[in-house]
């Protein structure tokens, strides 16, 4: 079973965008451009970004 983490390796702040990436099996700038038209169209992304990053945990290191 996949579980959604915040990325470790592909991160620009928090990790949140490429945590999103790697669970969708998709490229990370598509993710961060979404990112950023919420924040400026919606004005809801950067709220969600920071909710994202309080309760998404990181990847597990081993």
């Amino acid at each position: 079973m996949k579980k959604l983490y915040r990325s470790q390796t592909d991160k620009k702040i928090f990790g949140v965008c490429g945590g999103i990436a790697e669970y969708f099996n998709i490229d990370s700038t598509i993710i961060r451009l979404i990112w950023a038209l919420l924040i400026f169209v919606a004005g809801t992304g950067l709220l969600a970004y920071l909710i994202a990053a309080l309760v998404l945990p990181k990847y597990p290191e081993f």
